[in-house]
């Protein structure tokens, strides 16, 4: 058993501020709307991609790239933040994350035209990149172990929210007045909860800073790479159909932007439920397990894809995917902080990472493979990435039981 894994079954503290016996509600909740807002900002795009690329005039491959290039900042950004931020007074800095990411996404509402648009968007990126990392690691150090899971799920619930009312919201904006209506009221939402997180988070939540021998322990650590690599598996499973299903469902069902509003906010309701089911059961049924039957979820969705040739047929099969696809990553950023609660702000933001890493590679080869003609075949590469996911989810659970 590696060093990491000994933490998880002795149930070690993180070093810093001790976790309080009152679970800080207040806190708790500005930063699952922060997750809501950030899930909102990031998925805004794949939300309003066709009006991007109509009103743009450019094609649907170039607007994905604005997917792809934001998940790269995300992906490199977040490890790399996680050090430089790691002396931050949480509130300060989680606060201001907020200011910077409505400071930009107003930039991006206003931007000429695409030149214009994709560094402003990549700058706006910064923000998850630190926001959803280091929100999951001040809830190690404010909630105590027998309520870490829980609390780090409640707080993911965000980007769950989001799927439900943000992603089908920006995409009705979108079709209806525009997408730089709906970069605009996420930049809105932004700032409003950037006052939120300022006025309950508490004061003094200071994560250890991770030295060059903490940040060894972690890349050395068997299980936490693992188990990281199953997040990036599952990302990019995900996001080589899911960042395309605008131009996917366009041209295999014809839906309008009504229709695809309702789909998403169909996807996103599921999700949701997903995620509500996993706070309740993860402490008792534990993390890898939840791990391994969100993947098999989303892995029958994409068994099923083809049979999809209705909306009605299609809404059914989305269901699976829906309730493992934001599930997986709560039941994941809750298994790497109970494998080593003190390099959480670490393996956390490699799972951040991970995570946008996976979106910047499925988003890409996706476009890849939409500008050679295989939009049909999409789920097919979805699915054997995420049936590697499971299978790399199993070898990390037996790394830690070694």
């Amino acid at each position: 058993m590696t060093h990491a894994a000994r933490h998880a079954r002795t149930g070690d503290q993180p070093h810093g501020k001790t976790p309080s016996t009152k679970e800080p509600k207040g806190a708790l909740w500005a930063l699952m709307v922060g997750n809501f807002v950030i899930g909102t900002g990031v998925m805004v795009v794949p939300g309003t991609l066709n009006d991007i690329s109509h009103s743009l005039h450019i094609s649907v491959p170039q607007a994905g790239f604005l997917i792809t290039a934001g998940a790269i900042l995300m992906g490199l950004g977040a490890p790399l933040l996680a050090s430089v931020v790691a002396g931050w007074d949480r509130r300060r800095l989680l606060a201001l994350s907020l200011v910077w990411y409505g400071t930009l996404l107003a930039a991006c509402a206003i931007a000429p035209d695409y030149d214009a648009l994709l560094p402003l968007r990549v700058l706006a990126m910064v923000s998850p990149a630190v926001f959803t990392p280091q929100a999951a690691a001040s809830v190690g150090l404010m909630v105590a172990p027998a309520r870490r899971g829980k609390a780090i799920t409640f707080v993911f619930l965000g980007w769950s929210v989001a799927s439900v009312a943000g992603m089908p919201l920006g995409a009705w904006i979108g079709g209806t007045w525009g997408w730089r209506w709906a970069f605009g009221g996420v930049a809105l939402l932004a700032l409003l909860s950037a006052i939120w997180v300022w006025r309950v988070m508490p004061n003094g939540i200071r994560p250890a800073a991770l030295s060059r021998k903490a940040w060894a322990r972690a890349l050395g650590s068997t299980p936490l790479m693992l188990a990281v690599g199953v997040t990036l598996l599952s990302s990019f499973g995900q996001f080589t159909l899911f960042a395309y299903f605008a131009p996917f469902f366009k041209q295999t069902l014809q839906v309008d932007a009504n229709t695809l509003s309702l789909l998403f906010l169909w996807f996103g309701a599921f999700g949701l439920l997903g995620n509500l089911r996993l706070t309740r059961v993860i402490d008792r049924v534990g993390a890898p397990r939840a791990v391994m039957l969100t993947l098999g979820l989303m892995v029958l969705s994409q068994l099923l894809w083809p049979l999809g040739h209705s909306i009605w047929s299609m809404a059914a099969i989305l269901v699976p995917w829906a309730l493992g696809c934001f599930a997986a990553n709560s039941a994941q950023q809750a298994r790497l902080v109970n494998l080593s609660p003190e390099l959480a702000p670490g393996t956390i933001a490699l799972n951040t990472s991970a995570m946008y890493g996976g979106q910047a590679l499925g988003a890409a080869l996706g476009g890849w493979m939409i500008a050679h003609d295989l939009m049909l075949q999409l789920h097919w590469v979805s699915l054997a990435w995420l049936l590697g996911a499971m299978g790399l989810s199993a070898w990390a659970e037996h790394a830690v039981r070694k």
